[in-house]
């Protein structure tokens, strides 16, 4: 039997705060958004005093630091690097791997065909990454992706698990389906979850004993390879080349509202020349430019959302043809006496850098857009320096930084932040 495993980091951003922190190992810690908004991550002593999972940092502040919770601003050049370090040692230990997030990775165990053995080598590559990097995993073992969700699942709660699970065994796998809600099944979304329920469909176990014809002329061909799955027939295969993005969106949320165009319109550059950046590092063209403001939807007296797109005569991947997109979507979607909290840009539209779709009006339209990839690559080689070149709609003595007032040291990114031993 065929087996793939997935190693799910554990309360990942909690886990990598406390990497150099050992004296926060019991403690309850949760992770802030930009700006310290809302809560993005806890551990599972703040889960156990009940803070939820994006509930607004200042509706739980006072009461959380009473009882000796820790917070942090988010601090995403740690978590990024430590993800990378968790899953090198994972791509040294099994010929294919698909990097599903930053926190999680199925892996294919083809040189791995007795469970006891994939059961050991769960362990060994649980422990190897608690020694080498300091991040706990727990690991799902199983004929199927789905399935390994599942035993993913049973890791996490299931004491004396050791952290791994696998389900290769019929009898135990349809004990486990039994006993587990329909909404805990990979891919059965809230909607989704309530409409089988008006089926009688409760339990993962139910869901597999449907008649698959039923399920794809009722549902989607998406919820018949569920089915399969559960049934220990792999449908969804591992993926080890990383599918291309389909849009890139930039946006943030303002501790201080902004009620000015002209005190918006550097915030929209500055979104819209990063956009430009992750577009290339892509390998990406875009043909199509979005922006999009909004007030706070805690405010009730004044609610406004402004959202408009700007199509660009062929694919681009030049900051200033990004610019000037953005630049006119906000003139159109912009409202006087707003105060608003969050704004974004999204480029969408995409088409590979190495194949341009030229436009059969290219003559009359070359005054609406630019295209040069030498200088897009200087600027790109200039910022990677450290020698910031800015556009002048950016304005940068008026750029908007992001509020981060707790966030932890650069520990491995940054050699002016490293761990100091006293």
């Amino acid at each position: 039997m065929k087996l793939l495993a997935l190693v799910d980091c554990d309360n990942f951003y909690a886990s990598c705060e406390r990497v150099f922190r050992p004296d926060l190992k019991q403690t309850p810690i949760v992770v802030l958004s930009n700006n310290d908004g809302c809560v993005i991550a806890r551990s599972k002593e703040a889960k156990a005093m009940g803070i939820k999972m994006g509930i607004p940092w200042f509706k739980v502040k006072k009461s959380y630091l009473a009882q000796g919770g820790k917070v942090f601003s988010s601090n995403f050049a740690l978590y990024g690097d430590l993800s990378k370090r968790v899953m090198n040692i994972l791509e040294g230990m099994v010929k294919k791997i698909e990097v599903y997030s930053i926190d999680e990775a199925f892996l294919d165990l083809q040189h791995i065909q007795n469970a006891n053995h994939a059961h050991d080598f769960g362990v060994y590559c649980r422990n190897t990454i608690r020694q080498w990097v300091g991040i706990p995993v727990r690991i799902g073992i199983a004929p199927t992706k789905t399935l390994t969700k599942i035993a993913s699942h049973v890791a996490k709660n299931i004491n004396g698990s050791m952290g791994v699970c696998c389900l290769n065994d019929q009898k135990n796998i349809v004990r486990i389906l039994k006993n587990l809600p329909i909404k805990e099944v990979w891919g059965i979304g809230h909607n989704l979850s309530r409409q089988l329920n008006q089926l009688g469909i409760y339990s993962a176990y139910e869901l597999m004993q449907m008649d698959i014809r039923y399920i794809r002329k009722k549902f989607s061909v998406v919820l018949e390879r569920t089915v399969r799955e559960l049934r220990g027939e792999p449908c969804i295969q591992i993926e080890d080349q990383c599918n291309p993005k389909k849009q890139i969106i930039v946006s943030r949320s303002f501790r201080n509202r902004i009620e000015s165009l002209s005190a918006l319109k550097p915030v929209i550059s500055n979104f819209a020349v990063r956009a430009g950046e992750k577009l290339r590092q892509e390998k990406q063209k875009c043909s199509q430019v979005s922006v999009f403001i909004s007030t706070s939807r805690f405010n009730q007296r004044l609610q406004y959302r402004g959202f408009d797109s700007f199509q660009l005569p062929c694919p681009v991947d030049d900051t200033r043809s990004i610019l000037m997109g953005a630049n006119k979507i906000l003139n159109t979607i912009f409202r006087k006496g707003y105060p608003y909290a969050k704004a974004g840009i999204l480029l969408s539209h995409f088409s590979d850098s190495t194949f341009l779709q030229k436009s059969l009006f290219e003559a009359a339209d070359q005054d609406h857009y630019k295209q040069d990839t030498n200088l897009m690559q200087t600027v790109d080689t200039l910022n990677s320096i450290q020698t910031q070149v800015y556009y002048a709609s950016q304005y940068p003595a008026r750029l908007s930084p992001i509020q981060k007032e707790m966030v932890s040291p650069k520990y491995t990114t940054n050699w002016w932040e490293l761990p100091i031993t006293k």
